[in-house]
């Protein structure tokens, strides 16, 4: 199967910096592909490139196995982190505004039925919430009805409830066939949405794959939580490796009932216990040295 978009050792560099380094991967048609990274890794700038925002140092970017060009731009849609929005200009009319810059556009009812968008058309684009003017720009995103999504941190700064409403929505575009490519600073977002994901860190990839591959690769244990007033032994005094948190200690088990008989021998109290798998959290800390932030 051709990849919809294929980037071939794409580099970028401002004066001294590298911000890009030789960067290379393929996106299956129909699947969400997560781009992350800390700050500074190169992620932005990578995806300004394939958007066309700034031009390549070197390589190249291919889209359903040819160069991007002008048909690339109609069969994109973008969600950028911040865009700016006429304040006097209603749902409807912001809508309708971008809808006369293509050729191909989604019906209006459409559009508004996807996004949830019906109790807000005739207000203005100022007054709508943080969750209700994300609806907004991702009708826009798909206004073209674009074979290929780029949403960029599309949850920043979201309550919870609008961020899983907007999960659902993306889930709902992808069962429509769409491809998307994501960038965020949620873990918990990227593990739920994420068919596939590429880690970058000083402007390269540093690893790629489902996020469940890349932690059957990464980890061969459970994290056993304890918190610290109850787990007192050092290192030296467990038989286990395990990580030191500020207010917790985390046991890193590869037989949990062994873990929990050894405990309860040296008189552990077990009552703030938590055994969990390890997550993309982990993944990237262990791979980056970063805990990922907004």
């Amino acid at each position: 199967m051709t990849p919809i978009l294929a980037v071939e050792h794409l580099r970028k560099q401002f004066g001294e910096l590298v911000a890009v380094d030789d960067v290379s991967f393929a996106v299956r048609p129909g699947i969400c592909f997560g781009l992350l990274g800390p700050n500074g890794a190169g992620k932005t700038t990578t995806i300004e490139m394939i958007e066309g925002i700034t031009a390549p140092g070197s390589g190249r970017i291919l889209f359903k196995g040819a160069p991007v060009d002008a048909h690339f731009r109609e069969r994109c849609g973008i969600q950028f982190q911040q865009t700016a929005l006429p304040d006097f200009l209603t749902t409807r009319e912001a809508l309708a505004l971008f809808a006369r810059f293509y050729r191909r556009t989604l019906p209006l009812a459409e559009l508004v039925q996807a996004c949830a968008l019906e109790s807000y058309l005739d207000q203005y684009a100022s007054k709508l919430s943080g969750g209700q003017r994300q609806r907004l720009l991702l009708a826009i995103a798909l206004i073209n009805d674009p074979d290929i999504i780029f949403l960029d941190e599309p949850t920043t700064g979201l309550d919870p409830q609008a961020r899983r409403n907007f999960w659902t929505l993306i889930e709902q575009i992808k069962a429509r066939g769409k491809t998307i490519i994501l960038t965020t600073h949620y873990m918990d977002e990227a593990e739920l949405l994420c068919d596939e994901l590429a880690i970058m860190d000083r402007g390269r990839i540093i690893a790629d794959g489902t996020p469940q591959a890349l932690l059957r690769t990464h980890f061969d244990a459970m994290r056993v939580r304890l918190d610290r007033h109850a787990f007192t032994l050092t290192q030296a005094q467990w038989h286990e490796p395990m990580e030191l948190r500020e207010d917790a200690v985390e046991i890193l088990s590869r037989d949990v009932a062994s873990t929990l008989s050894a405990l309860i021998a040296r008189g552990v109290p077990l009552a703030s216990l938590e055994v969990r798998p390890p997550t993309l959290e982990d993944l990237f800390i262990k791979l980056t040295g970063h805990a990922l932030r907004n």
